[in-house]
């Protein structure tokens, strides 16, 4: 990629179009909002996180299952679903001596889909 094609346009004056800043300003979340947005999307933004939520959007699963299919200790599993049921992206069951994972949710799915999506816009 060449310097040319980095440069962001800007503008070239010191227009301040008022009426549009006292829209969006009127319309934008709490700060305190925003910051817990920006923690939830830091969750999302580890690969096996995302490994996580993939399986579990398919199937509720045990950790021996999740550690066996992303060939990973049951302790790094259990430590990053611990980090996705902080999040409220995760939710557990025990039936017995199992405990069961999955998606907290249909937003989860959805957030995690529309990602995707995104990424593959052409």
């Amino acid at each position: 990629m060449s310097e040319k094609d980095v440069i962001m346009e800007r503008c070239d004056c010191n227009v301040i179009h008022e009426e549009t800043v006292k829209r969006v300003a009127s319309v934008m979340p709490e700060e305190t909002e925003l910051y817990d947005l920006a923690e939830l999307f830091k969750v999302f933004g580890d690969l096996t996180r995302m490994k996580i939520l993939c399986a579990l959007i398919e199937s509720e699963m045990c950790v021996c299952d999740l550690a066996n299919l992303l060939n990973m200790t049951q302790s790094s599993v259990s430590h990053q679903l611990r980090v996705l049921k902080q999040a409220r992206l995760v939710r557990y069951k025990r039936v017995g001596k199992i405990v069961y994972y999955s998606i907290d949710d249909e937003h989860v799915k959805y957030i995690f889909d529309l990602g995707l999506t995104h990424l593959r816009e052409k």
